[in-house]
């Protein structure tokens, strides 16, 4: 993302912190800047304060202690090398979350372009309950400002994600895209559990028969029976191309989604992947052709919405007949 001019710091500060940016992603020399430019810099550091850790959405769905502790003393030190005038606010903040018990889940909230705020609650730990799927990854948030990008593949079908983890492109394509349903999937039963919690922590419902679902899908066993009543008019994946052993069962599985010896039109298909094994993306490639898939790279570019490091190279491409 650009460097914010410096009204627009405390808007970026927001960004960053709802969405657990690394502390080093921050603006801090705009915000130096901008504070030794002010003739008023402690309502500068107010406004960051209200907009992070006085927020209500940091009340009701907080990122996580040790970050927000993090976050608060880094503050507080910028400040003290402008010589700002202390803030009583900053210090009573900080102070709460030295008193406050860590817990295992926190929350990561990213704001769309509306201002809408998504919401999900995540595993602290990358790697929790023998899964990765408790936490979004970096082709989640890419896929999810492509679907802003490309409302029509998704307003008004049915759309089936595979591997959805923690929930957020679904959310998105729920909140800003209009799906007449939407079927979140995985199989691991922690992640299946957090998927329902993040539903619902952002007023989805499954019970609402325009809104989202979420299925048990097991790649290796599922019968084509499943796959129809899903109707599927469109399929989307992101980061599910990470493990060789789990490749050849992603491709079958894609294989009868797109069922090609069949009359009727077949979904879309997209799927989003970082590259952080070139081999093993290749073999993926590779395995399509073997089942006789042909793919295509989506090479338009992609809008970055939400505050991350692109630094691994994602790409999506389109998977047909």
């Amino acid at each position: 993302m650009n460097s914010p001019t410096l009204h627009d710091v405390p808007h970026d500060f927001q960004t960053r912190f709802f969405s657990m940016c690394r502390l080093q992603a921050f603006q801090w020399e705009s915000l130096e800047a901008e504070l030794k430019a002010s003739e008023s810099p402690s309502e500068i550091i107010l406004d960051i304060l209200k907009k992070t850790c006085l927020h209500s959405i940091c009340r009701k769905n907080p990122p996580s202690v040790k970050y927000r502790r993090l976050f608060l003393s880094e503050l507080i030190r910028r400040c003290e090398l402008t010589a700002a005038e202390p803030l009583d606010e900053l210090y009573e903040a900080l102070a709460e979350v030295i008193g406050a018990e860590e817990k295992p889940v926190c929350y990561k909230t990213y704001l769309l372009p509306s201002g809408e705020p998504v919401s999900l609650e995540e595993n602290v730990a990358v790697i929790s309950e023998g899964t990765t799927g408790l936490v979004t990854w970096e082709a989640a948030l890419y896929l999810s400002e492509w679907a802003l990008e490309n409302p029509h593949i998704f307003t008004g079908r049915t759309v089936l994600e595979l591997g959805s983890g923690a929930g957020l492109t679904g959310i998105v394509v729920c909140q800003a895209c209009k799906p007449t349903k939407y079927v979140f999937s995985d199989v691991h039963q922690s992640v299946l559990q957090r998927l329902r919690n993040n539903i619902q922590l952002n007023g989805l419902t499954e019970q609402d028969a325009s809104s989202a679902c979420v299925e048990e899908l097991d790649w290796e066993n599922v019968r084509q029976e499943q796959l129809r009543r899903i109707g599927a008019d469109a399929v989307i994946a992101a980061d599910v191309v990470y493990d060789p052993d789990i490749i050849g069962c992603l491709v079958k599985l894609l294989l009868k989604l797109l069922n090609c010896k069949t009359e009727e039109k077949p979904p879309d298909v997209y799927v989003a992947s970082t590259i952080r094994n070139p081999r093993t993306y290749d073999s993926f490639k590779d395995e399509l052709g073997k089942a006789g898939l042909k793919h295509a790279v989506v090479t338009h570019p992609v809008t970055q919405v939400f505050p991350y490091t692109r630094v691994s190279s994602i790409e999506i491409i389109k998977i047909h007949c």
